[in-house]
């Protein structure tokens, strides 16, 4: 081990390849620990420390900086919630654990304990299938914008695809299908970890009927008609996170709706059907199962509900 010439805000950029190229980790992920530790840098200036190297920080700033995070507000004066300033404290810790595995002296990384009730707030909004055929019959299919929409609807429901991975499909995976009723597709999730999705015969048709209506030679799966290149067609992850919040909006289901949203009711909707949780792990590109157990609520209170219906004991003799 050895103390670091160089500032901690300087590691920061070193951090960010060591995510990409030695941990693999998504370009979302590098994205999001960027946008956390950006606070702490804004942090360290704010007090004057931005020369502060590794092996300088002190367990006293770990907590000057809990206290920040515990008594930030927004513009709209609004506080962070448990669950955020868990993320930004997640970052941080990955940074020391980064200048362990280089060899820096700094902080061991479990000096920094993360809130005990931050999960609490971490429930999964899903949508019941009422409201998700609600959804699906939103968009106006007499469109070719609404015609795709309703493929991308229908897409993200039958797979349970990130967003980041539906917006990177392209048209020439879903070439020779007139003779297919369900598709198997290999895509590369999160972490660039490869798995399969499933298009179910109905969520294929759509996509289908929406390929009919494409003479153009853009590449991309999914493009808006705003532009003439090829290069511009493609939808962006914030286009379907609007078209999501529309729909949702015309169809007078929860506000809480977006991509992710369906993701979560997909899970859902196969735990309650009794798919079990390894299987549900695998349709997610989960790496760790502790991550699917988040679904669990809803076999919990199928179980809770079963056990009321037949083991309740009305039918027993005082």
């Amino acid at each position: 081990m050895q103390k670091s010439g160089k500032p901690i805000i300087k590691h920061i950029p070193d951090f960010l390849d060591y995510c990409e190229i030695e941990k693999g980790l998504s370009d979302n992920t590098q994205k999001n620990y960027s946008r956390y530790l950006k606070k702490f840098v804004d942090w360290l200036i704010a007090i004057k420390k931005e020369d502060l190297k590794p092996h300088d920080l002190t367990p006293e700033d770990i907590w000057n900086y809990r206290l920040f995070l515990a008594r930030y507000k927004d513009q709209r004066s609004a506080p962070l919630s448990k669950l955020t300033q868990n993320y930004y404290l997640i970052a941080l810790r990955s940074l020391l654990s980064f200048f362990t595995d280089k060899d820096i002296i700094s902080l061991p990384a479990d000096k920094i304990q993360l809130p005990k009730d931050a999960k609490k707030e971490h429930t999964v909004k899903f949508l019941t299938l009422d409201q998700i055929e609600k959804l699906l019959l939103a968009p106006n299919i007499l469109t070719t914008a609404g015609l795709r929409d309703r493929a991308i609807l229908e897409s993200l429901f039958s797979t349970g695809l990130r967003i980041a991975e539906l917006v990177a499909l392209n048209k020439e995976q879903f070439k020779s299908l007139s003779d297919k009723k369900d598709l198997e597709l290999g895509v590369i999730g999160k972490g660039k970890h490869p798995r399969t999705v499933y298009f179910s015969e109905r969520a294929l048709d759509w996509v289908k009927k929406y390929l009919k209506t494409r003479t153009d030679d853009d590449k991309a799966l999914f493009v808006h008609y705003r532009s003439q290149t090829a290069s511009e067609g493609r939808l962006t992850p914030r286009s379907i996170e609007r078209l999501v919040k529309k729909y949702a909006t015309l169809a007078n289901i929860p506000f809480f709706t977006t991509p992710h949203t369906l993701r979560h009711s997909y899970a859902t909707d196969l735990l309650g059907q009794g798919v079990d949780l390894r299987t549900i792990q695998e349709f997610l590109g989960h790496k760790n199962i502790a991550t699917t157990q988040i679904y669990t609520h809803v076999t919990n209170k199928r179980l809770r509900d079963v056990h009321r219906e037949f083991h309740s004991g009305k039918n027993m003799k005082n």
